[in-house]
């Protein structure tokens, strides 16, 4: 089962389109030359079962540099949050859950002054799109506003962002 954020993200192939580059997931390995700033766990509608889904979040070393000098996100600070599907399993340490398939991708650009984007999926200080499965330039994110804000609008006075789950950035 999805969540509810990222299944209201989901869409057919036949609803994506070209996303604009600044929101592109990164080409180079993200994963590997930039920082792991948290993850969440969303639990699955019987929390018995685990974790439903698994969200890594990473940031770029020299945006959170920036981000620990300034207290904000400058402008062109790329976050890429992975969706991924769990397997759960009792384990020697306990019941675990862990990523198991990639669902998509969240990315969200700073844009504190509007200069990055003036379309949909820009506003609130940020650019946002979600790209289902292994895409990295087709997004299914018609307008942030309809797909994206919900989930992001009680985070509204830490600047959109949980700043609670990622540790880096305390």
């Amino acid at each position: 089962m999805t969540s509810l954020p990222a299944f209201a993200q989901m869409a057919t192939q036949s609803n994506l389109i070209a996303v604009e580059p600044v929101l592109e997931v990164p080409t180079e390995d993200y994963r590997t030359g930039w920082v792991q700033i948290g993850a969440f766990s969303v639990l699955a509608e019987n929390p018995a079962d685990g974790a439903q889904e698994i969200h890594a979040v990473f940031i770029d070393e020299d945006a959170l540099k920036a981000y620990l000098a300034e207290g904000r996100f400058v402008e062109g600070t790329k976050i890429v949050k992975e969706v991924w599907s769990t397997q759960t399993e009792d384990l020697t340490t306990g019941r675990a859950s862990y990523a198991d398939t990639l669902k998509g991708r969240f990315v969200m650009v700073a844009d504190p002054d509007a200069k990055l984007g003036a379309g949909p999926r820009f506003g609130d200080g940020w650019g946002w799109a979600f790209f289902p499965g292994q895409e990295t330039r087709i997004t299914d994110t018609k307008d942030y506003r309809d797909a994206c804000l919900a989930c992001h609008e009680p985070a509204r006075d830490q600047g959109l962002i949980y700043l609670q789950g990622y540790p880096a950035l305390r």
